[in-house]
């Protein structure tokens, strides 16, 4: 008992020291903030629109916005940011900033889905790849290339233009072209950790292979991982947008960021606010994730 206190002591001290070292650099701080601020506003907000699924009570869901996100009010159509339309409003006269905070939750569950997703699969492939060789390595890593070959955007496309347009589907399609970077990532990880001494000890006490990818190559190839991870939270929401600026996002008359910036183009440059504000939010996202995960790279490394 008193080692486990211990341990946990040691444990947390550790952790408070790393979180000091990356918030002593503005850059990492800046993209925490950021990603804190972003995660932690979809949290509340998702679960509101959860519970107003569940009590049939659409209002809930916005409860804490400053306006109604689905509601039409042509006579307010269109009007710069002002103290009252903090991003003015679109071309139905909703305002464009409470659709913003209403948007985001879809956002960051893509995100995580995603990247969980992801990494799922690649760890499935690269692992086994990066341990065992040979044949293993083989077979994984054509398959791999093979997804590879295509480029990411077009086959994202392609296959939720096959499957139809909704998050779900759009979940599946960036995972299916998400999966292969992690693949790649956690077989180099192996193939630099394997040679290492303690694995060779592992062995030596008659550890089982699976034993050994999960306890000590999975454990310490999980920095890199990390890091990775979070600079590519900002990725998918970037391409995610991308797929909603083509039309295969969700559906209206729920609000996107990618939708709202390609409705916006339409009236750009006079009403500039439209199009130009959702893209400065999913701008913002994306250099914070970067900032973060470059900032938690150096951590890991002990670089800060």
């Amino acid at each position: 008992m008193a080692e486990t206190s211990a341990l946990l002591v040691t444990t947390t001290r550790r952790s408070l020291g790393s979180l000091r070292r990356l918030a002593s650099r503005p850059s990492s701080l800046l993209g925490l903030v950021i990603i804190v601020a972003f995660y932690g506003w979809s949290l509340i907000e998702g679960l509101l629109q959860l519970t107003a699924l569940l009590l049939h009570r659409p209002s809930v869901g916005w409860a804490i916005l400053p306006y109604n996100p689905l509601l039409v009010s042509v006579s307010q159509s269109l009007l710069p940011p002002s103290t009252a339309h903090l991003m003015g409003t679109d071309d139905l006269g909703r305002d464009i900033w409470s659709r913003v905070l209403y948007a985001a939750p879809t956002d960051a569950a893509v995100s995580i889905l995603v990247i969980i997703g992801g990494i799922a699969i690649g760890s499935l492939v690269g692992y086994p790849a990066g341990y065992f060789g040979k044949g293993v390595e083989e077979v994984n890593m054509r398959v791999t290339d093979l997804f590879l070959a295509f480029p990411a955007l077009i086959l994202a496309l392609t296959i939720e233009a096959t499957l139809g347009r909704s998050v779900v589907y759009a979940i599946i399609a960036l995972i299916v072209v998400w999966w292969p970077s992690y693949a790649r990532l956690l077989r180099g990880e192996t193939l630099k950790i394997k040679h290492q001494k303690f694995i060779d000890a592992a062995l030596l006490s008659g550890l089982s292979n699976f034993g050994i990818l999960v306890r000590h190559v999975f454990r310490s190839s999980l920095n890199t991982l990390i890091s990775y991870a979070t600079i590519d939270l900002g990725n998918t929401i970037l391409v995610y947008s991308i797929l909603s600026f083509l039309g295969l996002g969700v559906p209206a008359p729920a609000p996107e960021w990618g939708t709202m910036v390609a409705s916006g183009l339409n009236y750009f440059p006079e009403q500039w606010w439209y199009a130009m504000l959702p893209g400065v939010v999913i701008t913002l996202i994306v250099i914070g994730a970067a900032l973060l995960g470059d900032g938690l790279r150096d951590m890991f490394a002990g670089e800060l």
